[in-house]
């Protein structure tokens, strides 16, 4: 069954998500924290701000910035209803008390008054809303004077060995993320550029890198065994064979062995490198 979408006040679809909230995704998202995925962010933080952590999928780098802030609070929203259960749960099971989750649109924001937080964070988020520009102004509208809008962005994934099968992925995730759906895969080496184009001055935005890098046997292991599950879900299949003709089911399959033979092979090594940027209101 299809997912139906939230739309903004213009009609516009709030999220081109190539990926369904599916288990490997999931998973996926439940690694990141603050350290592996925010690191840029912590000089900033202060105990007493107040944040808002807009696409907060399952919560794991939400609930991870309230321990930053304890004095202070932290707002996880995400389009879709489906991962704030695990992420209102998982706060639970931490006792992190200062966090609360919701459902709200990153292209409108219209739940949260202009000036409310200290800082507003997104992780990934841009590269699937069709409109990154008026996301980044929604941001900016609702931090406080003074305050902190935070983005990081895929900007580059290479790999070793050079297997074809994951060449094939690569170039396939890049079709239906932009050519079918619409959005804007692996943007971050130009997020300063939408800032910009949002009303940031050139001089108010901050630009750093950061890195993912998986190569020992456990971490090849945990990143094939999810991407191998990820490339056959009924989205996957739905995007790449019925909807964008791109390839057959049978394609997607020798793709996933693909993923596999790499996470067996000892000198396996893939990384991802992601743009960064600071932009003071």
């Amino acid at each position: 069954m299809t997912t139906v979408l939230p739309t903004s006040q213009t009609g516009t679809s709030s999220s081109v998500y190539a990926s369904s909230h599916d288990p490997a995704t999931l998973r996926t998202h439940e690694w990141r924290n603050v350290a592996n995925s925010a690191a840029y962010l912590i000089p900033h933080l202060k105990p007493h701000m107040s944040i808002l952590d807009v696409g907060c999928g399952p919560g794991t780098i939400t609930i991870d910035l309230a321990r930053y802030v304890p004095e202070g609070y932290v707002v996880g929203v995400e389009y879709a209803n489906k991962p704030l259960s695990a992420a209102r749960q998982l706060a639970e099971e931490k006792r992190v008390m200062n966090v609360q989750f919701a459902i709200a649109d990153a292209l409108d924001l219209n739940k949260y008054a202009d000036n409310t937080f200290d800082v507003v964070h997104a992780h990934q988020v841009l590269q699937h809303v069709p409109d990154p520009v008026r996301a980044l102004k929604e941001m900016k509208r609702v931090a406080k004077p003074g305050g902190i809008i935070a983005a990081r962005e895929t900007a580059a994934m290479s790999w070793y060995p050079k297997i074809p099968e994951i060449e094939q992925w690569y170039a396939l995730h890049i079709k239906v993320g932009k050519d079918l759906l619409g959005g804007n895969p692996d943007p971050g080496s130009y997020i300063h550029v939408w800032a910009q184009e949002a009303g940031f001055a050139r001089t108010d935005i901050t630009c750093s890198a950061g890195t993912w890098c998986f190569s020992t046997p456990e971490e090849r292991k945990w990143w094939s065994s999810i991407w191998k599950e990820r490339i056959v879900t009924p989205r996957s299949i739905e995007n790449a064979v019925d909807k964008g003709g791109y390839c057959t089911k049978e394609d997607l399959f020798n793709m996933a062995n693909g993923w596999e033979n790499w996470g067996r092979d000892e000198n396996g090594w893939f990384t991802i490198t992601h743009g960064e940027i600071i932009c003071r209101k």
